[in-house]
């Protein structure tokens, strides 16, 4: 019975159930995970040995090394973390990764789990459809469970017999005849392999199921899971193509993390190898080898396998922990900070991608507003000092705010984008959609608040051309308006980086009441200047538009600040249109 074309696409058929059921088991446990995630996450700013942890409890969560690691990198993108502090996230994904290969082995070779998958299927199924949030996640999360290991034994069905098929036999023989080579052959084939799968949790699986059926013999099989070790290392360095010096350091520590690992461990395999054989030996109490390839051994091998994979990445950790210094200047080193203003003004959280999880993928939004809000910040230090900093180059400072102009446009643009792709995704909770919405509307509020500021120094520029100037009292006022709205957008800053139930509006509020106070009473002080004759009808338009721009500022900023709590203020609003 040869192997056929059908054959084949049934295979390829077969892995996209498995990395389909992956996919769905992973998005509904970070679904039930939820807040809790984000508190894991949170103790990646500790330590390199919590960082350890943190990964490890990410990954074993989320059940995707790739969520972990990415994550990492954009938070160093960000600035959230430092690059020596994301090395003990990247090492503890290593290590969490290394449960898929255990559920894969325990539940898919040693005992018939299809019959239970299907079960599990048939209980939570109903549960896709419930009211409860909950319900449905914890439902999403076992179906995805029943479809992974339903994929699996599709994929156990579809691979070929090796009795059936002696050419393809001698085809893989040919390959496994040169002893050291050969496993150094198959750790390319490993990287290969995670590289097109796009997932080293499929991977695994794959080289699991070739293990099983007696495909490759336990060395071929371990040299193929050192290889999607290293290609496993690949989307980080991905993702970190866009991002920052700091962000392209923590993806090339990923790498050579992983291929000094691989290094170490190639120069002491066998030994290694017949260790964990021994091992498994004693503990399950079979006589046979699973180096001798026996068709009696395999579904011990593929534990043994699974055993040689976390004893890799653990002892990985172990003994390059005190050495990660070392490794962290090698990695300055080939990737140096050249500095410039290119590596502070672009996406910082969501230029690495999608996460899987919507709820981190709000977040990953949410921490690019903050750096939106810091841009304004930033926008208002310069243009102060455009208007009252006589000694200022004006020209620079112009090109400057220009620049920052030019970065709010972008951010709005991208940050948009990011979040109508959220919305997108099916199964978003109210919740979520409603924030996602408010976080649309901030994004604009805080683009016409740097289009004003823009707009603000080119009525500056319009002064300076036509020498026009302000009498000693009209600048102090602008000045006296500049720091209400200074306190104000700081404000907005720290509520935009708070949780929306958490944000007390009524510090933003009275700080709105205190421009709009301010801007009628300048406004008075205004007429009164004109109908004395303290400066030229021009210069006086100047400064009304001038005025009324910054109390429209402070209109966005309360907008920001409303939308970041969640609840928006009817009653201001009817105040407000009364003026």
């Amino acid at each position: 019975m040869t192997y056929s074309l059908f054959d084949f696409l049934q295979l390829i058929g077969a892995l996209g159930i498995f990395i389909f059921g992956m996919k769905i088991f992973s998005e509904g446990l970070q679904k039930i995970a939820g807040n809790r995630l984000k508190s894991i996450l949170g103790g990646m700013t500790r330590n390199r040995l919590t960082g350890v942890i943190t990964g490890f409890g990410a990954t074993a969560i989320t059940q995707s090394s790739t969520t972990t690691t990415v994550m990492a990198v954009s938070f160093v993108n960000a600035g959230l973390l430092t690059f020596v502090q994301s090395t003990g996230v990247i090492m503890g994904a290593n290590i969490g990764t290394t449960i898929t290969a255990w559920l894969v082995a325990l539940f898919g070779f040693k005992f018939q789990i299809t019959p239970i998958a299907l079960a599990v299927i048939g209980i939570f199924f109903a549960f896709l459809f419930s009211k409860n949030a909950r319900w449905r996640n914890i439902a999403e999360a076992m179906v995805g469970f029943g479809i992974l290991f339903i994929g699996l034994e599709f994929i156990k069905g579809s691979v070929p017999e090796i009795s059936s098929n002696p050419a393809m036999l001698a085809f893989l023989d040919s390959f496994t005849e040169y002893g050291y080579l050969s496993l150094i052959f198959f750790i390319f084939i490993g990287t290969l392999l995670t590289l097109l799968t796009q997932s080293s949790s499929a991977a695994t699986a794959i080289t699991l199921v070739m293990l099983f059926e007696g495909w490759i013999s336990f060395p071929v099989a371990a040299a193929m899971i050192l290889g999607e070790n290293i290609g496993t290392t690949v989307t980080a360095n991905l993702a970190a193509l866009v991002g920052n010096v700091h962000a392209k350091r923590a993806a090339r520590f990923h790498f050579f993390f992983n291929i000094i690992g691989v290094t170490w461990m190639m120069l002491v395999i066998f030994p290694v190898l017949h260790l964990l054989d021994s091992v498994v030996q004693f503990f399950t109490e079979m006589p046979v080898s699973v180096m001798s390839g026996d068709p009696a051994s395999r579904a011990n091998a593929t534990l043994a396998l699974s055993l040689f994979h976390t004893t890799f990445n653990v002892l990985n950790v172990v003994l390059l922990f005190a050495f990660v210094p070392f490794i962290v200047r090698f990695v300055e080193y080939i990737q140096p900070d050249r500095g410039g203003e290119e590596d502070e003004f672009h996406l910082r959280h969501i230029s690495s991608g999608m996460m899987t999880s919507p709820l981190i993928s709000v977040e990953q939004a949410q921490k690019e507003i903050q750096h939106f809000a810091g841009v304004i910040e930033k926008m208002h230090a310069s243009v102060s000092e455009l208007l009252f900093d006589p000694g200022a180059d004006r020209e620079k400072l112009a090109e400057k705010i220009h620049q920052y102009e030019k970065t709010t446009d972008q951010l709005e643009i991208e940050i948009s984008d990011y979040l109508v792709r959220i919305s997108e995704r099916s199964n978003l909770e109210h919740e979520l959609t409603d924030r996602i919405r408010n976080m649309q509307t901030m994004i604009n509020d805080l683009e016409r608040i740097a289009d004003i500021y823009y707009q603000i120094t080119k009525l500056a520029d319009r002064m300076q051309d036509s020498k026009s100037s302000w009498p000693d009292e009209a600048f102090e006022e602008i000045r006296v308006m500049m720091d209400a709205l200074h306190q104000a957008i700081h404000n907005m800053a720290l509520n935009v980086s708070r949780e929306p139930r958490d944000i007390k509006l009524e510090e933003a509020i009275a700080m709105e009441k205190q421009v709009n106070k301010l801007r009628n009473r300048f406004r008075e002080n205004h007429y009164s200047r004109l109908e004395n004759g303290n400066y030229s009808p021009r210069a006086g338009v100047v400064f009304i538009d001038a005025l009324n721009r910054l109390e429209r500022i402070g209109d966005h900023v309360i907008n920001v600040n409303e939308f970041a709590s969640g609840h928006r203020l009817k009653d201001k609003r009817v105040a407000s249109s009364k003026r």
